[in-house]
Protein backbone atom coordinates (compact mmCIF):
# COMPACT_ATOMS: atom_id res chain seq x y z
CA UNK A 1 0.00 0.00 0.00
CA UNK A 2 1.64 3.40 -1.09
CA UNK A 3 2.17 5.43 1.96
CA UNK A 4 1.15 9.30 2.28
CA UNK A 5 2.50 11.96 4.95
CA UNK A 6 -0.23 13.52 6.29
CA UNK A 7 -0.07 16.23 8.50
CA UNK A 8 -2.09 14.27 11.14
CA UNK A 9 0.90 11.51 10.81
CA UNK A 10 3.52 14.13 11.71
CA UNK A 11 1.57 15.74 14.03
CA UNK A 12 1.69 12.49 15.67
CA UNK A 13 5.05 11.80 14.96
CA UNK A 14 6.41 14.57 16.57
CA UNK A 15 4.27 13.63 19.73
CA UNK A 16 5.82 10.31 19.56
CA UNK A 17 9.51 11.70 19.11
CA UNK A 18 8.83 14.43 22.33
CA UNK A 19 7.74 11.63 24.83
CA UNK A 20 10.83 9.24 23.13
CA UNK A 21 8.07 7.09 22.45
CA UNK A 22 10.18 4.48 20.67
CA UNK A 23 7.49 1.41 20.01
CA UNK A 24 5.65 4.27 17.61
CA UNK A 25 8.68 4.97 16.01
CA UNK A 26 8.89 0.82 15.61
CA UNK A 27 4.95 0.19 14.99
CA UNK A 28 4.50 3.22 12.69
CA UNK A 29 7.84 4.39 10.57
CA UNK A 30 10.07 1.59 10.60
CA UNK A 31 7.50 -0.32 8.87
CA UNK A 32 7.81 1.79 5.43
CA UNK A 33 10.03 2.02 3.00
CA UNK A 34 13.08 3.68 3.16
CA UNK A 35 11.93 6.19 0.60
CA UNK A 36 9.16 6.96 2.38
CA UNK A 37 11.15 7.74 5.69
CA UNK A 38 13.05 9.65 3.92
CA UNK A 39 10.56 11.72 3.19
CA UNK A 40 9.75 12.18 6.34
CA UNK A 41 13.23 13.27 7.43
CA UNK A 42 13.11 15.54 4.90
CA UNK A 43 9.60 17.23 6.87
CA UNK A 44 11.31 16.95 10.49
CA UNK A 45 14.00 18.94 12.03
CA UNK A 46 17.16 16.67 12.20
CA UNK A 47 17.32 16.37 15.74
CA UNK A 48 13.83 14.33 15.56
CA UNK A 49 15.68 12.57 12.37
CA UNK A 50 18.13 11.34 14.58
CA UNK A 51 15.71 10.35 16.83
CA UNK A 52 14.03 8.45 14.49
CA UNK A 53 16.75 6.76 12.83
CA UNK A 54 18.67 5.39 15.85
CA UNK A 55 15.42 3.57 16.03
CA UNK A 56 15.94 1.62 12.99
CA UNK A 57 18.33 -1.77 12.80
CA UNK A 58 21.51 -1.37 11.03
CA UNK A 59 20.08 -2.53 7.70
CA UNK A 60 16.79 -0.26 7.33
CA UNK A 61 19.05 2.93 8.45
CA UNK A 62 21.98 2.23 5.87
CA UNK A 63 18.50 1.99 3.19
CA UNK A 64 17.66 5.32 4.50
CA UNK A 65 20.50 6.85 4.43
CA UNK A 66 20.65 6.21 0.77
CA UNK A 67 17.64 7.32 0.00
CA UNK A 68 18.14 10.89 1.42
CA UNK A 69 18.01 13.87 -0.39
CA UNK A 70 21.80 15.31 -1.46
CA UNK A 71 21.05 18.49 0.55
CA UNK A 72 19.25 16.88 3.83
CA UNK A 73 22.02 13.94 3.68
CA UNK A 74 25.05 16.20 4.41
CA UNK A 75 24.10 18.01 6.95
CA UNK A 76 22.11 14.36 8.69
CA UNK A 77 25.53 13.57 8.16
CA UNK A 78 27.35 16.27 9.88
CA UNK A 79 25.71 15.73 13.24
CA UNK A 80 26.57 11.88 12.99
CA UNK A 81 30.14 10.20 14.02
CA UNK A 82 32.33 8.41 11.79
CA UNK A 83 31.64 5.32 13.76
CA UNK A 84 27.79 5.41 13.20
CA UNK A 85 28.32 6.23 9.44
CA UNK A 86 30.91 3.41 9.02
CA UNK A 87 28.27 0.58 10.76
CA UNK A 88 26.19 1.56 7.95
CA UNK A 89 28.26 1.47 5.58
CA UNK A 90 29.45 -1.59 6.32
CA UNK A 91 25.57 -2.89 5.50
CA UNK A 92 25.28 -1.21 2.05
CA UNK A 93 26.23 -2.94 -1.93
CA UNK A 94 29.58 -1.50 -2.91
CA UNK A 95 28.24 1.30 -5.36
CA UNK A 96 25.48 2.49 -2.68
CA UNK A 97 28.58 2.52 -0.27
CA UNK A 98 30.72 4.66 -3.01
CA UNK A 99 28.07 7.06 -3.92
CA UNK A 100 27.43 7.79 -0.36
CA UNK A 101 30.87 8.06 0.65
CA UNK A 102 31.92 10.49 -1.94
CA UNK A 103 29.30 13.16 -0.51
CA UNK A 104 31.47 13.39 2.69
CA UNK A 105 34.26 15.75 2.78
CA UNK A 106 37.21 14.59 2.16
CA UNK A 107 38.88 14.72 5.33
CA UNK A 108 35.66 11.89 6.75
CA UNK A 109 36.25 9.40 3.88
CA UNK A 110 39.53 7.90 4.77
CA UNK A 111 38.71 7.50 8.35
CA UNK A 112 35.07 5.90 7.57
CA UNK A 113 37.01 3.38 5.37
CA UNK A 114 39.76 2.37 7.79
CA UNK A 115 36.49 1.57 10.38
CA UNK A 116 35.06 -0.72 8.20
CA UNK A 117 35.78 -4.27 9.52
CA UNK A 118 35.37 -6.05 6.20
CA UNK A 119 38.53 -5.32 4.78
CA UNK A 120 37.51 -6.68 1.36
CA UNK A 121 34.53 -4.22 1.34
CA UNK A 122 36.65 -1.56 2.18
CA UNK A 123 39.10 -2.49 -0.32
CA UNK A 124 35.96 -2.51 -3.58
CA UNK A 125 34.83 0.89 -2.24
CA UNK A 126 37.44 2.27 -2.18
CA UNK A 127 38.71 1.27 -5.73
CA UNK A 128 34.83 2.33 -7.39
CA UNK A 129 36.13 5.68 -5.67
CA UNK A 130 38.77 6.00 -8.63
CA UNK A 131 36.89 5.90 -11.38
CA UNK A 132 34.66 9.32 -12.50
CA UNK A 133 31.51 9.04 -11.07
CA UNK A 134 30.00 9.79 -14.60
CA UNK A 135 31.28 6.39 -16.31
CA UNK A 136 29.91 2.62 -15.75
CA UNK A 137 32.41 2.27 -13.19
CA UNK A 138 31.09 4.76 -10.71
CA UNK A 139 28.17 3.18 -11.12
CA UNK A 140 28.81 -0.29 -11.03
CA UNK A 141 28.77 -3.00 -7.75
CA UNK A 142 31.58 -5.19 -7.43
CA UNK A 143 28.94 -7.50 -6.12
CA UNK A 144 27.72 -10.46 -8.51
CA UNK A 145 27.12 -14.16 -9.01
CA UNK A 146 29.61 -15.58 -11.31
CA UNK A 147 30.66 -19.14 -12.37
CA UNK A 148 33.68 -20.72 -14.21
CA UNK A 149 32.99 -21.89 -17.49
CA UNK A 150 34.77 -25.11 -16.18
CA UNK A 151 32.85 -26.40 -13.34
CA UNK A 152 30.03 -28.55 -13.61
CA UNK A 153 26.86 -27.49 -12.54
CA UNK A 154 27.14 -29.36 -9.15
CA UNK A 155 30.20 -27.35 -8.49
CA UNK A 156 28.34 -24.17 -9.55
CA UNK A 157 25.42 -24.43 -7.52
CA UNK A 158 28.25 -25.08 -4.19
CA UNK A 159 29.73 -22.00 -4.71
CA UNK A 160 26.80 -19.68 -6.21
CA UNK A 161 25.28 -20.81 -2.33
CA UNK A 162 28.33 -18.96 -1.12
CA UNK A 163 28.05 -16.08 -3.49
CA UNK A 164 24.60 -15.42 -3.14
CA UNK A 165 24.80 -14.49 0.64
CA UNK A 166 26.41 -11.20 -0.26
CA UNK A 167 24.16 -10.29 -3.04
CA UNK A 168 20.18 -8.97 -2.47
CA UNK A 169 18.95 -9.43 -5.99
CA UNK A 170 20.00 -12.12 -8.11
CA UNK A 171 19.92 -11.58 -12.04
CA UNK A 172 22.07 -13.61 -14.02
CA UNK A 173 25.16 -15.36 -13.68
CA UNK A 174 27.85 -14.20 -15.17
CA UNK A 175 29.81 -17.36 -16.89
CA UNK A 176 34.14 -16.47 -17.12
CA UNK A 177 37.44 -18.21 -17.68
CA UNK A 178 40.27 -19.09 -15.73
CA UNK A 179 41.06 -15.08 -15.88
CA UNK A 180 37.92 -13.71 -14.83
CA UNK A 181 37.27 -12.37 -18.55
CA UNK A 182 33.63 -12.26 -19.09
CA UNK A 183 32.55 -14.99 -21.18
CA UNK A 184 28.59 -14.90 -21.36
CA UNK A 185 25.66 -15.46 -19.29
CA UNK A 186 23.58 -18.01 -17.64
CA UNK A 187 19.75 -17.71 -17.12
CA UNK A 188 18.51 -18.96 -13.53
CA UNK A 189 16.43 -20.91 -14.95
CA UNK A 190 18.74 -22.73 -17.66
CA UNK A 191 20.80 -23.15 -14.35
CA UNK A 192 18.12 -25.33 -12.52
CA UNK A 193 17.04 -27.15 -14.95
CA UNK A 194 20.69 -28.69 -16.15
CA UNK A 195 21.61 -31.83 -15.24
CA UNK A 196 24.34 -31.74 -12.23
CA UNK A 197 27.19 -33.40 -14.13
CA UNK A 198 26.77 -30.90 -17.32
CA UNK A 199 29.75 -28.44 -17.98
CA UNK A 200 28.81 -24.54 -17.45
CA UNK A 201 30.53 -24.15 -20.73
CA UNK A 202 27.69 -26.58 -22.54
CA UNK A 203 24.54 -24.05 -21.59
CA UNK A 204 25.75 -20.80 -21.24
CA UNK A 205 24.90 -18.13 -23.49
CA UNK A 206 27.96 -16.83 -25.38
CA UNK A 207 28.22 -13.01 -26.49
CA UNK A 208 26.41 -10.74 -23.71
CA UNK A 209 25.73 -7.27 -23.79
CA UNK A 210 28.27 -5.63 -21.94
CA UNK A 211 29.99 -1.81 -21.17
CA UNK A 212 33.64 -0.94 -20.59
CA UNK A 213 34.42 0.75 -17.01
CA UNK A 214 35.06 3.91 -19.09
CA UNK A 215 31.98 4.04 -20.44
CA UNK A 216 29.73 7.10 -20.23
CA UNK A 217 27.01 6.91 -17.67
CA UNK A 218 24.48 8.33 -20.28
CA UNK A 219 25.75 5.70 -22.77
CA UNK A 220 25.09 2.88 -20.36
CA UNK A 221 21.54 4.20 -19.95
CA UNK A 222 21.09 4.20 -23.51
CA UNK A 223 22.07 0.41 -24.08
CA UNK A 224 19.96 -0.63 -20.69
CA UNK A 225 17.15 1.35 -22.90
CA UNK A 226 17.68 0.00 -26.29
CA UNK A 227 18.00 -3.66 -25.39
CA UNK A 228 15.71 -3.43 -22.48
CA UNK A 229 17.65 -4.73 -20.00
CA UNK A 230 18.05 -5.10 -16.06
CA UNK A 231 21.16 -5.17 -15.38
CA UNK A 232 24.63 -4.77 -17.52
CA UNK A 233 28.20 -6.72 -16.83
CA UNK A 234 31.02 -3.85 -16.48
CA UNK A 235 34.63 -5.20 -17.95
CA UNK A 236 37.87 -3.77 -18.64
CA UNK A 237 40.12 -3.89 -21.40
CA UNK A 238 41.11 -6.97 -21.02
CA UNK A 239 37.25 -8.51 -20.86
CA UNK A 240 37.57 -9.12 -16.83
CA UNK A 241 34.09 -9.17 -15.40
CA UNK A 242 34.81 -6.19 -12.89
CA UNK A 243 31.03 -5.87 -11.62
CA UNK A 244 27.63 -5.04 -12.57
CA UNK A 245 24.87 -2.27 -13.35
CA UNK A 246 21.34 -2.52 -12.42
CA UNK A 247 18.49 -0.48 -13.52
CA UNK A 248 17.64 1.40 -10.11
CA UNK A 249 20.98 3.38 -10.58
CA UNK A 250 20.72 4.15 -14.47
CA UNK A 251 16.72 4.83 -13.78
CA UNK A 252 18.78 7.96 -11.67
CA UNK A 253 20.97 8.75 -14.25
CA UNK A 254 18.09 9.17 -16.83
CA UNK A 255 16.40 11.30 -14.27
CA UNK A 256 19.43 13.77 -13.73
CA UNK A 257 19.91 13.82 -17.85
CA UNK A 258 16.33 14.63 -17.98
CA UNK A 259 16.58 17.53 -15.21
CA UNK A 260 19.63 19.04 -16.56
CA UNK A 261 17.42 19.37 -20.08
CA UNK A 262 14.56 20.93 -18.61
CA UNK A 263 16.20 23.42 -17.10
CA UNK A 264 18.94 24.44 -20.08
CA UNK A 265 15.73 24.62 -22.01
CA UNK A 266 14.09 26.31 -19.63
CA UNK A 267 17.29 29.04 -19.21
CA UNK A 268 18.59 27.96 -16.40
CA UNK A 269 22.46 27.58 -16.48
CA UNK A 270 22.96 25.47 -13.22
CA UNK A 271 20.99 23.08 -11.20
CA UNK A 272 19.39 24.33 -8.49
CA UNK A 273 16.98 23.23 -5.54
CA UNK A 274 13.90 24.82 -3.91
CA UNK A 275 16.38 25.43 -0.95
CA UNK A 276 19.02 27.14 -2.39
CA UNK A 277 20.03 30.93 -1.79
CA UNK A 278 18.40 33.55 -3.40
CA UNK A 279 22.06 34.39 -4.80
CA UNK A 280 22.42 30.49 -6.37
CA UNK A 281 19.04 30.98 -7.72
CA UNK A 282 19.50 34.43 -9.68
CA UNK A 283 23.30 33.05 -10.51
CA UNK A 284 21.29 30.21 -12.38
CA UNK A 285 18.78 32.56 -14.04
CA UNK A 286 20.64 35.32 -14.56
CA UNK A 287 22.48 34.61 -17.80
CA UNK A 288 19.65 33.59 -19.95
CA UNK A 289 17.70 36.60 -19.26
CA UNK A 290 20.10 38.90 -19.96
CA UNK A 291 20.39 37.00 -23.35
CA UNK A 292 16.64 37.86 -23.76
CA UNK A 293 17.44 41.48 -22.81
CA UNK A 294 19.58 41.69 -25.45
CA UNK A 295 17.20 39.88 -27.79
CA UNK A 296 15.28 42.56 -26.71
CA UNK A 297 17.01 45.07 -27.54
CA UNK A 298 18.00 43.58 -30.55
CA UNK A 299 14.21 43.40 -31.61
CA UNK A 300 13.31 47.09 -30.40
CA UNK A 301 16.09 48.33 -33.20
CA UNK A 302 14.62 46.67 -35.50
CA UNK A 303 11.22 48.64 -34.84
CA UNK A 304 12.78 51.57 -34.41
CA UNK A 305 14.25 51.39 -37.66
CA UNK A 306 10.85 50.84 -39.55
CA UNK A 307 9.31 53.91 -37.22
CA UNK A 308 8.33 55.57 -40.10
CA UNK A 309 6.00 52.78 -41.25
CA UNK A 310 4.70 52.32 -38.40
CA UNK A 311 3.93 56.05 -37.91
CA UNK A 312 2.01 56.06 -41.53
CA UNK A 313 0.66 52.76 -40.71
CA UNK A 314 -0.13 52.09 -36.88
CA UNK A 315 -2.06 49.26 -37.68
CA UNK A 316 1.08 47.48 -38.28
CA UNK A 317 2.20 47.17 -34.11
CA UNK A 318 -1.10 45.26 -33.90
CA UNK A 319 0.38 41.91 -34.83
CA UNK A 320 3.86 41.86 -33.25
CA UNK A 321 2.98 40.20 -30.47
CA UNK A 322 1.95 37.53 -32.79
CA UNK A 323 4.40 37.37 -35.31
CA UNK A 324 6.95 36.85 -32.85
CA UNK A 325 4.90 34.17 -30.45
CA UNK A 326 4.13 32.40 -33.58
CA UNK A 327 8.21 32.28 -34.82
CA UNK A 328 9.26 31.47 -30.75
CA UNK A 329 6.36 28.47 -30.73
CA UNK A 330 7.16 27.28 -34.26
CA UNK A 331 11.15 27.23 -33.66
CA UNK A 332 10.95 25.29 -30.22
CA UNK A 333 8.25 22.48 -31.47
CA UNK A 334 10.95 21.80 -34.43
CA UNK A 335 13.99 21.97 -32.16
CA UNK A 336 12.76 19.44 -29.38
CA UNK A 337 11.94 16.62 -32.21
CA UNK A 338 15.65 17.65 -33.04
CA UNK A 339 17.25 17.15 -29.83
CA UNK A 340 14.95 14.49 -29.31
CA UNK A 341 16.34 12.35 -32.16
CA UNK A 342 20.37 13.54 -31.09
CA UNK A 343 19.75 12.81 -27.31
CA UNK A 344 18.32 8.74 -28.74
CA UNK A 345 21.07 9.04 -31.57
CA UNK A 346 18.24 8.05 -33.79
CA UNK A 347 19.72 11.14 -36.16
CA UNK A 348 22.00 9.82 -39.10
CA UNK A 349 23.24 11.84 -41.86
CA UNK A 350 20.51 10.56 -44.35
CA UNK A 351 18.17 10.68 -41.49
CA UNK A 352 19.12 14.50 -40.58
CA UNK A 353 18.34 15.49 -44.43
CA UNK A 354 15.05 14.02 -44.26
CA UNK A 355 14.06 14.97 -40.78
CA UNK A 356 15.06 18.98 -42.31
CA UNK A 357 13.11 18.72 -45.79
CA UNK A 358 9.96 17.06 -43.54
CA UNK A 359 10.04 19.86 -41.04
CA UNK A 360 10.09 22.35 -44.18
CA UNK A 361 7.42 20.69 -45.72
CA UNK A 362 5.41 20.80 -42.40
CA UNK A 363 5.87 24.28 -41.79
CA UNK A 364 4.60 25.25 -45.15
CA UNK A 365 1.49 22.82 -44.16
CA UNK A 366 1.27 24.87 -41.44
CA UNK A 367 1.88 28.21 -42.61
CA UNK A 368 -0.63 28.08 -45.59
CA UNK A 369 -3.24 27.07 -43.26
CA UNK A 370 -2.58 29.60 -40.30
CA UNK A 371 -1.96 32.55 -43.34
CA UNK A 372 -5.54 31.79 -44.56
CA UNK A 373 -6.73 32.28 -41.43
CA UNK A 374 -5.31 35.48 -40.33
CA UNK A 375 -5.86 36.67 -43.75
CA UNK A 376 -9.85 35.86 -43.27
CA UNK A 377 -10.29 37.21 -39.90
CA UNK A 378 -8.23 40.23 -41.00
CA UNK A 379 -10.18 40.93 -44.28
CA UNK A 380 -13.79 40.16 -42.97
CA UNK A 381 -12.82 42.72 -39.54
CA UNK A 382 -12.44 45.47 -42.41
CA UNK A 383 -8.58 45.94 -42.61
CA UNK A 384 -7.32 46.96 -45.88
CA UNK A 385 -6.01 44.61 -48.20
CA UNK A 386 -2.45 45.33 -48.25
CA UNK A 387 -2.20 45.30 -44.09
CA UNK A 388 -4.01 41.82 -44.83
CA UNK A 389 -1.47 40.49 -46.89
CA UNK A 390 1.51 41.81 -45.30
CA UNK A 391 0.39 40.08 -42.27
CA UNK A 392 -0.39 37.06 -43.58
CA UNK A 393 2.58 36.54 -46.04
CA UNK A 394 4.94 37.85 -42.98
CA UNK A 395 3.30 35.25 -40.81
CA UNK A 396 3.82 32.50 -43.49
CA UNK A 397 7.61 33.49 -44.38
CA UNK A 398 8.64 33.01 -39.85
CA UNK A 399 6.70 29.99 -39.81
CA UNK A 400 9.25 28.51 -42.58
CA UNK A 401 12.27 30.25 -41.00
CA UNK A 402 11.16 29.56 -37.35
CA UNK A 403 11.18 25.54 -38.08
CA UNK A 404 14.12 25.86 -40.18
CA UNK A 405 16.16 27.75 -37.51
CA UNK A 406 14.79 25.35 -35.29
CA UNK A 407 15.67 22.27 -37.05
CA UNK A 408 19.56 23.46 -37.87
CA UNK A 409 20.39 25.31 -34.49
CA UNK A 410 20.46 22.08 -32.49
CA UNK A 411 22.55 20.74 -35.05
CA UNK A 412 24.88 23.10 -35.52
CA UNK A 413 24.90 22.90 -31.73
CA UNK A 414 25.97 19.46 -31.53
CA UNK A 415 28.27 19.64 -34.05
CA UNK A 416 30.26 22.13 -32.41
CA UNK A 417 29.69 19.79 -28.82
CA UNK A 418 27.52 22.53 -27.04
CA UNK A 419 24.27 20.85 -25.74
CA UNK A 420 21.78 20.97 -28.48
CA UNK A 421 18.85 21.30 -25.56
CA UNK A 422 19.68 25.65 -25.30
CA UNK A 423 17.98 25.29 -28.79
CA UNK A 424 14.55 24.58 -26.86
CA UNK A 425 14.65 27.28 -24.53
CA UNK A 426 15.50 30.86 -24.68
CA UNK A 427 18.25 31.20 -27.08
CA UNK A 428 15.96 29.66 -30.06
CA UNK A 429 12.49 31.58 -28.99
CA UNK A 430 14.89 34.68 -28.67
CA UNK A 431 16.23 34.82 -31.98
CA UNK A 432 13.28 33.78 -34.06
CA UNK A 433 11.75 37.27 -31.91
CA UNK A 434 14.17 39.10 -33.81
CA UNK A 435 14.15 37.62 -37.13
CA UNK A 436 10.37 37.19 -37.20
CA UNK A 437 10.09 41.12 -36.48
CA UNK A 438 12.99 41.88 -39.26
CA UNK A 439 10.77 40.04 -41.74
CA UNK A 440 7.39 41.41 -40.89
CA UNK A 441 8.60 44.99 -41.39
CA UNK A 442 10.83 43.80 -44.18
CA UNK A 443 7.43 42.91 -46.13
CA UNK A 444 5.30 45.10 -45.16
CA UNK A 445 8.02 47.75 -46.44
CA UNK A 446 7.69 46.15 -49.71
CA UNK A 447 3.98 45.92 -50.13
CA UNK A 448 3.63 49.76 -48.66
CA UNK A 449 6.46 51.17 -50.95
Amino acid sequence: MKFELTKSFLAALTDAIREQDAQFILNEVAMLHPADIAEIFDRVTIEEAKFIYRQFDEELASEVLVELDEDLKESFLASLSNTEIAAQVEMMDSDDAADFIQTLPEDRKDEILSQLEDVEHSSDIASLLTYDEDTAGGLMATEFIWANANWTVAEAMENLRIQAQEIENVYTIYTVDDYDRLLGTLSLKTFLYADNTTKISEIYSPNPISVRVTTPDTEVAKIMEKYDLVVVPVIDQAGVLLGRITIDDVVDVMREEAEKASQIASGLSEKIEDNDSIWIISRARLPWLLVGLVGGICGSMVIGGFEVQLSKIPQLAFFIPMIAAMGGNVGVQSSALIVQGLANKSLSYDSTFSKILKEITVALFNGAILSFFIFSYNYLFGLELALCITVSAALFTVIIIAAVMGTLVPLLLNRYKIDPALATGPFITTMNDILGMLVYFTISYWIFL
